[in-house]
């Protein structure tokens, strides 16, 4: 399994790298047809400044507005003795923290990151999973805490912004140049026109892409984490059913076509399921299976109330 797990993490790690030198380019190209060399350095440092500034805002502005309260240790101790292992085996030393969201949707989210952040799991997750198949929804988010992934794709889709906008710019200039053009006195640019056409497009899917690598990637992280590989998998299995084909059957009538996945943030469930699978298979087997838990009070003994304006701010609420 580990020799598995490290090709794979490769693997992930050169499209990565792949995807952002894409997204790099195709915001390079409008920024040079508006204004040279200067317009690709003004495009990449409106990227830096929106990623620093997007550094200072508190992860719990966005806890708040989703109504997520903090979960302390006492109201869901199962939980957090999963998280704290999790913690230690990511090597991250911050506080865990949990945050519970009063909604029916199935769902799990990090803010943050490693140094300040934590985890919120709605009502309908922590209602429909047993402890098995939370440690691995915990595992994966821990995973993008780990390694920043919610700045990664705060980069990812500054950069499609930008390249959007600037391609607006560019194809507005053509439209004003297009008297000069019907005067004989320039020649209308047509691989420019394409090129800043296709742009904002490319940058679309690209980031798309971007988003499912890092899906692919904290599962095989979270597999690492809990050493569980069929945790996450039944967990996906369950968020599948319950919320996944229902969707496709009235958007699309049925399974949808290979074309639809490029539109996804994340890929498909079944290719999830089958390559935390292909680790479990090469997992050395497991003396017992873990069997499901849930307690008779539920994972939530009680339920926090929600953030309130006065956390915006990023102070953290005393525990």
């Amino acid at each position: 399994m580990t020799h598995r797990l490290a090709a794979q993490r490769l693997r992930n790690a050169l499209q990565h790298l792949l995807i952002l030198a894409g997204l790099a380019l195709l915001l390079a190209v409008p920024g040079y047809l508006l204004a040279g060399a200067f317009g690709v350095a003004w495009a990449f440092g409106l990227v830096a400044l929106t990623l620093y500034l997007g550094g200072r805002i508190p992860p719990r502005l966005a806890l708040a507005r989703a109504n997520a309260g903090l979960l302390r240790r006492h109201q869901a101790p199962a939980l957090y003795r999963v998280l704290d292992l999790l913690y230690r085996r990511a090597g991250i030393r911050a506080e865990p923290q949990l945050f519970y969201v009063p909604s029916a949707d199935l769902n799990a989210f990090a803010v943050g990151d490693a140094r300040e952040g934590g985890i919120a799991l709605t009502d309908g997750l922590v209602r429909t999973l047993d402890l098995r198949q939370l440690a691995g929804v915990l595992a994966h988010e821990v995973s993008h805490l780990r390694h920043g992934d919610t700045r990664v794709m705060s980069m990812a889709a500054t950069m499609t912004r930008l390249t959007i906008w600037g391609a607006f710019l560019v194809q507005l200039g053509l439209v004003l140049m297009l008297p000069m053009v019907l005067a004989g006195e320039l020649r209308m640019p047509w691989l420019e026109l394409l090129v800043v056409a296709l742009a904002p497009s490319a940058s679309t899917l690209l980031q798309l892409a971007l988003s499912r690598n890092r899906e692919f990637t904290a599962d095989l992280e979270a597999a690492a984490l809990t050493r569980d590989p069929l945790g996450l998998a039944a967990a996906l299995q369950v968020l599948e059913r319950r919320q996944g084909l229902w969707l496709s059957a009235l958007l699309l009538g049925g399974r949808p076509p290979g074309w639809f996945r490029l539109l996804q943030t994340h890929p498909p469930t079944d290719e999830r399921v089958r390559r935390l699978l292909a680790l479990a298979r090469r997992q050395p087997p497991r003396p017992s299976s873990p069997r499901p838990h849930r307690p008779d009070k539920g994972l939530v003994v009680d339920r926090p109330s929600p953030l309130g304006h006065r956390h915006w701010l990023g102070r953290r609420p005393g525990r």
